[in-house]
């Protein structure tokens, strides 16, 4: 994180690109294909929406949608079971108590997600999924992260519809406007983990991992708290052409995050953190190889990108690497294949 933090955006809106069939097939080994009651368009069909503010009065940029009596007899239960799906491998038994509360759509991005709210009718609480469009680079993101990160996720996919559960934390951006002024302790532990994300992010490419697109998940300790930030948007996996766009800490979005490891972490001490996130990566390819190599091996021949972001992140990582390895490169996936096997191979002893 040496480079001046400046913003890089993406250079238009993304592309969406389908689920060949070697992908379906890998998804359908790993038991993440799934037949579901409803599909994405079926939730286009509501009458009218309100805007959802939050508790604040503020536009959320989220529609809450409602729909006709009769289509949602049919769509709530159905949603319900899709809830079960996720967390319970479809067993309704332990479900009789759950129901829809509330459906929210978002015109803003670029999958144009629904929101649905599931609330347990015996205590009041409640819980999201979220379907959306399925795209062969978010399915690409969300399997690398489930893989390399130290988080697990769940999601299935069947057809064009993709369902994904709600990633818990404080939004990055609300952490950084309202919760970074806590002690220096605290502090700290919030730089660290704020190099290893962008780390982690760098390693796999995932892209536009801006303060909006990732969550802070605190947890309290014997002494502060300890912080691990997620991402929770994988639309950019693999896509952008620019090196600078895979490091959150170019994005002006997180400027307050980058300044106060600038203030608290040296450049031996991030050195020595980017080291054992590598590290950990490492072993995790180790640990999951078979499924990995499943992964790459369909990812390195899929188009996920236009050919002239391809090039452009070949020549911006070859250079950076000072290696020819990316000359011959013709996906994302080959590009990737190349990027972490030589990051990777610097971790060993």
């Amino acid at each position: 994180m040496s480079d001046t933090p400046r913003e890089d955006v993406p250079s238009r809106k993304k592309f969406f690109y389908p689920v060949i069939d070697q992908l379906r097939a890998y998804l359908i080994k790993y038991d993440r294909e799934v037949k579901l009651p409803v599909q994405y368009s079926d939730l286009l069909r509501f009458n009218f929406h309100t805007p959802l503010l939050n508790k604040d009065g503020s536009d959320t940029l989220w529609q809450t949608v409602y729909y006709d009596e009769s289509e949602m007899k049919e769509l709530f239960p159905s949603l319900t079971y899709i809830y079960a799906l996720l967390h319970t491998d479809g067993d309704t038994k332990a479900m009789e108590h759950l129901s829809v509360a509330r459906i929210d759509y978002c015109t803003f991005g670029n999958s144009k997600p629904f929101r649905i709210r599931i609330i347990n009718r015996l205590n009041d609480n409640y819980d999201h999924f979220y379907i959306k469009v399925s795209d062969a680079s978010r399915i690409y993101g969300l399997e690398l992260e489930h893989i390399l990160s130290p988080n697990r996720i769940l999601y299935i996919s069947n057809g064009n519809t993709l369902i994904e559960e709600h990633i818990p934390g404080l939004p990055g951006d609300v952490f950084i406007n309202h919760r970074i002024t806590t002690s220096k302790f605290n502090q700290i532990r919030i730089c660290k983990e704020f190099v290893k994300f962008n780390e982690r992010c760098f390693v796999r490419l995932l892209g536009d991992m801006r303060s909006y697109n990732f969550v802070v998940d605190i947890t309290p300790d014997i002494e502060g708290n300890q912080y691990r930030i997620r991402a929770i948007d994988f639309d950019q996996q693999s896509y952008e052409g620019r090196r600078k766009f895979y490091l959150p800490h170019f994005f002006k979005e997180n400027n307050i995050l980058v300044n106060l490891g600038m203030k608290f972490i040296n450049e031996t001490t991030m050195k020595q953190y980017q080291e054992e996130e590598r590290s950990l990566i490492a072993q995790r390819v180790r640990m999951a190889r078979v499924r990995l190599h499943d992964l790459m091996k369909i990812m390195r021949i899929d188009e996920i990108s236009p050919k002239e972001k391809i090039q452009q992140l070949a020549v911006d990582l070859g250079e950076y690497h000072k290696s020819t390895a990316f000359e011959h490169c013709t996906t994302m996936g080959q590009i990737l294949t190349e990027h972490m096997h030589i990051i990777l191979t610097k971790t060993k002893p």
